[in-house]
Order: structure tokens, then sequence, then C-alpha cells
């Protein structure tokens, strides 16, 4: 672990930190020293302690926010891609390829698989209800 020293709000911490991360927790004690010093610039609180609790509180809730809008956009891509499948399905069941135009998708034994379960189902359709 490296040690790094950060200024936050004018005062110092020494921090510990994985190697290769400093660059991170640079980044992150930039957020947190700007969420500070807004809420002391406001001028409605001055104890260090409170303005440390309402920066986090803030940094939680847009981290939140950002999580949501997260999901709901991963939500939309999932539902774009089932919403693809199904059209591709479909298309493929009322337009199947002919498995001559597509020789690298399919080897021999898939051919002739295909054309066994293809023959059974025309026998099956083909023959009379009891």
């Amino acid at each position: 672990m490296k040690q790094i020293e950060v200024q936050i709000m004018q005062q110092s911490y020494l921090l510990s930190c994985p190697e290769g991360r400093e660059l991170n927790l640079l980044e992150a004690v930039e957020r947190i020293d700007s969420a500070m010093t807004r809420i002391r610039d406001a001028g409605k609180v001055r104890t260090r302690e409170r303005i440390a609790v309402l920066g986090a509180l803030n940094l939680a809730f847009e981290m939140g926010e950002r999580e949501a809008s997260a999901l709901a956009a991963l939500a939309q891509v999932q539902a774009a891609q089932q919403q693809a499948a199904q059209e591709l399905a479909t298309a493929a069941l009322f337009n199947p390829p002919d498995a001559a135009t597509y020789p690298q998708a399919m080897d021999t034994d898939d051919l002739q698989r295909l054309q066994l379960l293809v023959q059974h189902l025309d026998s099956a359709l083909n023959e009379p209800s009891a």
C-alpha cells in the first residue's frame, strides 16, 4: 500500500492507497473536496462534521441517480435485444434460410439432423388425425 497526502477543505489527510490506484483516489478526493467546499461556501453549515455528512449524502444521492439511470438504460438495451431476437426468430420461421446458402453455419451432422427433423415433421403433418 502506498501512502498519499491529500487536502480536503484545507486540512491534510494521509491516506493509504493500493499501488496503481493513486489517480482514482485523487479523483475521489477532488469530488469530496469540491462537494464539501460547495456546502461550506453556501454558508448555512459551518461545522466540518456536518459538512462531511451532507457532502457524503449528496454524493451518495448522485451515485444512486446514476445507478438508476444506468439500470434503466440497461433494461432498455435488454428489451431491444429481446425484441430483435423475437423479430429474427419470426423472420426465420416465415423465411427459413436455405442451408445451401449458409454452408459455413452448418456442418454435415447438423444438416443431416435438420433433414431428419424436417422429414419427421412432414410425415407427422401428413398423417390423418384419428
